[in-house]
């Protein structure tokens, strides 16, 4: 699974990496973005901009918000099937920019606590697209949240050392065509390990345990 990522970019190099068409107000640089936190997330492969939207994802049918904590993925070999998801592959498919993720390896039985984290990136720390699927949730009040999953897929074998799953990655200049109104078969093609050789990982602190530490200090290899 992908359960935290980072986005440290400034708005002018946001806007800069992802071709958006205006800069976007407001953003700070993040470096452990956790469940249920707003993400920033591009819909439109033409006029590309950012939303920003509640990572973890409510079907429209939901009758409340806690589904999402248990919907900030899904698995790429099931989207087609499941029906909290089927629609959105449909019709709503989302690009999330990120520049980095974690997974924490375990040692026999021990707690996520006790695990080690691992930060995985793309060398050089180029900014890439996590594929992601969005919905339109009301509440009764008729209060609107749109909220976000991130796709995953089975590991290729520098995050397999980690963790058997990890999320589906794009590098920027091929991210669009998930935004694409293509065949399904096509668009399922995209779902794929991304290249080892592109890809670099290292341990860092367990200080992005907690989600509420949000600086630099997340990202930095373990000493």
């Amino acid at each position: 699974m992908c359960g935290r990522f980072s986005l440290a970019l400034d708005p002018e190099e946001l806007r800069e990496a992802f071709g958006l068409i205006e800069t976007p107000v407001g953003w700070n640089p993040r470096f452990n973005i956790a469940p249920t936190q707003p993400v920033a997330v591009i819909t439109d492969a033409v006029q590309p901009r950012l939303d920003f939207m509640r990572w973890g994802l409510v079907p429209s049918w939901a009758k409340d918000i806690s589904i999402g904590q248990k919907m900030i993925n899904a698995r790429a070999e099931t989207i087609q099937e499941k029906p909290s998801f089927r629609s959105a592959f449909n019709r709503r498919r989302c690009l999330i920019p990120a520049d980095g993720f974690y997974e924490w390896k375990k040692a026999g039985q021990a707690s996520k606590s006790a695990a080690e984290p691992y930060y995985f990136r793309l060398k050089g720390g180029l900014p890439f697209a996590f594929a992601g699927l969005w919905e339109v949730w009301h509440s009764p009040e008729g209060d609107e949240l749109k909220t976000c999953t991130i796709l995953t897929t089975e590991a290729n074998e520098i995050v397999r050392a980690v963790h058997l799953r990890m999320p589906v990655i794009f590098e920027i200049g091929k991210a669009w065509r998930w935004l694409q109104p293509l065949p399904a078969d096509e668009l399922l093609a995209l779902l794929k390990p991304f290249p080892i050789e592109m890809m670099e990982s290292y341990p860092v602190s367990r200080l992005v345990n907690d989600p509420k530490r949000d600086e630099p200090v997340c990202v930095r290899p373990l000493e």
